[in-house]
């Protein structure tokens, strides 16, 4: 069946638009397959979505239930992780802290990426002050280290993981800007623009439709590769008490709850922090992946 699909793509017949797109399609997920590291990381991002869809079925034990017989207790049959200071299972805990390590993930992204998406594109398209002027402000965020931004940022706004997300979401718009206008500068001299210029289009038009577009490609390696530094800097955050509050089983603040505990129930900090490497390195994989099948330049 592979080599009858391989052959009717690449047939010397007219292609119609859902061949070419199966085409891409076809090549597509063939790169993607072919490289090892990327599918390890695809495949740590989808066990990371599985622990946050099922968690309630997945988990042995509530996230919250305390056992003050078994407190402290190390890896062992029952708790497969270990239990902390107050007895709660820190397998069950990893498994329901995905869901607030997604959540905050998704989150940031859908704030963070359309904003730089819209200012990136609109600067590199119109060029002059206006690109001078948002490249500036980008700069100016830019600046200042994303966590030291962001801990300024959080701790202005309050503890809470709302407030956390708004933090690191203002923090990390900057870097998707600079993608973005790199990709609109070379689109806005492309032929298609020029055309759609002379048929009287406005600018916000050309900009939308032409313009954006084109930025996608880039702009999703970018989020993918940019997740692992989100979720170091919301375990920043967590870390400090900035971010998710207590009983929430948030990764860094659980770090944070067994630092007293290191040296004799290393297991507290250990299996946290194996959690974020683990989920980061996933992240960065799969952006590595994603990058070799998107770039139109390949």
């Amino acid at each position: 069946m592979a080599e009858g699909l391989t052959t009717w793509l690449a047939s010397d017949r007219p292609a119609s638009a859902l061949q070419a797109r199966l085409g891409r399609i076809y090549y597509g997920v063939g790169t993607f397959a072919r490289n090892p590291l990327a599918v390890i990381g695809f495949l740590i991002i989808a066990t990371l979505l599985v622990c946050a869809a099922f968690a309630p079925w997945l988990a042995p034990y509530t996230p919250d239930a305390l056992d003050l017989d078994h407190r402290l207790a190390p890896p062992s049959a029952g708790h497969w992780l270990g239990t902390d200071e107050l007895g709660r299972d820190l397998a069950s805990r990893i498994i329901y802290g995905s869901r607030i390590t997604l959540f905050i993930v998704i989150l940031v992204a859908v704030i963070a990426a359309p904003i730089g998406l819209v200012l990136g594109a609109v600067a590199g398209y119109a060029g002059g002050w206006l690109d001078t002027a948002l490249m500036r402000l980008t700069d100016i965020f830019l600046a200042f280290p994303r966590l030291v931004l962001a801990l300024a940022l959080a701790a202005a706004l309050g503890p809470g993981i709302e407030n956390a997300v708004i933090a690191i979401a203002v923090t990390s718009w900057p870097v998707y800007a600079r993608v973005a206008r790199a990709e609109a500068l070379v689109v806005r001299n492309a032929d298609y623009v020029a055309a759609a210029r002379l048929q009287g289009a406005p600018a916000w038009r050309i900009v939308r439709r032409q313009v954006m577009p084109m930025c996608f490609n880039s702009l999703i390696v970018r989020v993918t590769l940019d997740m692992a530094g989100i979720i170091l800097t919301a375990a920043g955050l967590g870390f400090l008490g900035l971010g998710a509050q207590p009983p929430a089983p948030e990764w860094g603040a659980m770090i944070a709850a067994g630092r007293p505990y290191l040296f004799d129930q290393w297991w507290l900090v250990a299996v946290p922090g194996a959690a974020i490497v683990i989920v980061s390195l996933g992240f960065n994989l799969l952006g590595d992946g994603l990058r070799d099948v998107l770039d139109p330049r390949a």
